[in-house]
């Protein structure tokens, strides 16, 4: 359970995190049932400052491999792919969601229960390393996830 890993939550909140001109929103994870092996977490990123930066990293305690993913289509049927990272341009937000960008929680180590408060580090190139925490939530199942299990 998250709940193991309060020591580095407690240092956190659920709000909005600004720094090095990013601020980043809406942030959660979706909840998965005890012995899934991947989950994944959304959010917004809007870049308050005048010079571009990216977001090239994350990690989590609960998952062995973090990667940022983004869906393609690919002869009719929706893929995630890994990507290097996303281009937050100045004065712009990028939205990471469900069917779309998302940060990819591989290998996790244990359960993620709704409820559940995620501690998530985002590297960035210029803005280095923000710490936020992501409440896990229960989504509902999307109508056609095309086995992908709605990420």
């Amino acid at each position: 359970m998250i709940a193991r890993f309060c020591a580095v939550a407690a240092a956190l909140t659920a709000g909005p995190a600004l720094a090095g001109g990013l601020l980043i929103s809406d942030v959660f994870a979706r909840a998965v049932p005890e012995g899934a092996m991947a989950s994944a977490a959304y959010m917004s990123i809007a870049n308050t400052g005048e010079t571009a930066d990216r977001l090239i990293d994350a990690r989590a305690p609960i998952a062995r491999r973090v990667e940022i993913h983004t869906h393609i289509m690919e002869d009719g049927v929706a893929k995630m792919r890994r990507i290097e990272g996303v281009e937050i341009a100045a004065g712009e937000t990028v939205t990471l969601e469900p069917g779309g960008l998302h940060v990819m929680l591989m290998g996790l180590t244990g359960p993620m229960d709704d409820g559940d408060l995620l501690p998530l580090t985002l590297v960035f190139e210029q803005a280095g390393e923000i710490a936020v925490a992501a409440p896990v939530i229960a989504l509902r199942p999307r109508a056609a996830s095309h086995g992908h299990a709605g990420h």
